[in-house]
């Protein structure tokens, strides 16, 4: 009884991994400097802003070089079934990290409004400890005061959140329906609601900024303003970061589509981005709940 085994592509030694890491090494620094800069009242913005600038060009520019090799691949027939099956465990589990990731920081939400702010507001046994620590402390959400006495503003979840929110869910659908259209072979149809797709995403990180501008110059909600405003622009700022790579992978789709490089049948990569857009919208309706609206 014979048995058929397919071949399985390992490819060569690559510098591509090691060099990415050196360009996320350049972000995470370059965003600490930044990040530092607004705590401290702007020492050292500018050097902090090249390094930043500096990691997300040279990160663009090895995930572009990365995705060809892997592209070509694709292309030239390299990738047996198990490969295919291998890429989606891989999306699988990067999204799983990414659940983690946001869990994280909604962990900290939670244990600060939760836990945190009810103790300092001497909640259960801890009356004596409110009066030592913060005797004027009011146990409420958000928090409108910092210990140092600056005073900031609660973001409404009216307006722009509200806007980006049905920016967002409007994306899904568009994508929803660029894959129903490419799965049918629809090229015309897929190519149009891909790039809605797109425009609606350009449109949500364009209304992001308008709100950071406002809490910032308007409201006096910043990175300095206490366990509000940290989370805030966390949860947020992190989010419009995944926004903003999940955009740049839709247009690598769009650019694709336009070579013929899916078939009805064959087109993992478009799945992929899709399973990455709809988490980012599902983390979205999250955030806008818990953030934002309660």
């Amino acid at each position: 009884m014979s048995s058929k085994h397919e071949h399985y592509y390992v490819p060569a030694q690559s510098s591509w991994p090691i060099l990415t890491a050196i360009a996320l090494f350049l972000v995470a620094v370059g965003a600490g400097l930044t990040v530092q800069h607004f705590q401290d009242g702007g020492a050292g913005s500018t050097f902090g802003n090249i390094v930043l600038a500096i990691g997300f060009l040279v990160l663009l520019v090895l995930l572009a070089g990365w995705f060809t090799s892997v592209v070509n691949e694709s292309l030239s027939g390299l990738y047996s079934e198990q490969i295919a099956r291998s890429f989606r465990q891989g999306m699988s589990w990067f999204i799983f990290s990414e659940v983690m990731f946001f869990g994280a920081f909604f962990g900290a939400l939670f244990y600060a409004r939760m836990l945190s702010v009810p103790w300092l507001g001497g909640a259960g046994n801890n009356f004596m400890t409110h009066e030592v620590l913060w005797p004027t402390f009011e146990a409420l959400w958000p928090l409108e005061l910092t210990p140092g006495g600056e005073s900031t503003e609660a973001m409404p979840w009216q307006g722009i959140p509200l806007i980006n929110t049905i920016l967002l869910l409007l994306s899904s659908i568009t994508l929803h329906m660029a894959h129903v259209s490419l799965e049918k072979n629809k090229r015309m149809a897929l190519i149009v609601w891909l790039e809605l797709t797109i425009v609606l995403a350009g449109f949500f990180l364009y209304y992001q900024m308008v709100e950071y501008s406002h809490a910032y110059h308007e409201m006096g909600l910043t990175l300095s303003s206490g366990i509000y405003g940290n989370t805030f622009f966390l949860l947020t700022g992190f989010h419009g970061l995944h926004v903003f790579l999940g955009t740049c992978f839709l247009a690598v789709l769009l650019f694709r589509i336009a070579k013929d490089h899916f078939t009805p049948n064959d087109h993992f990569a478009f799945q992929a981005g899709s399973w990455y857009w709809h988490f980012v919208d599902v983390v979205w309706l999250t955030l806008f709940v818990f953030v934002y609206v309660l």
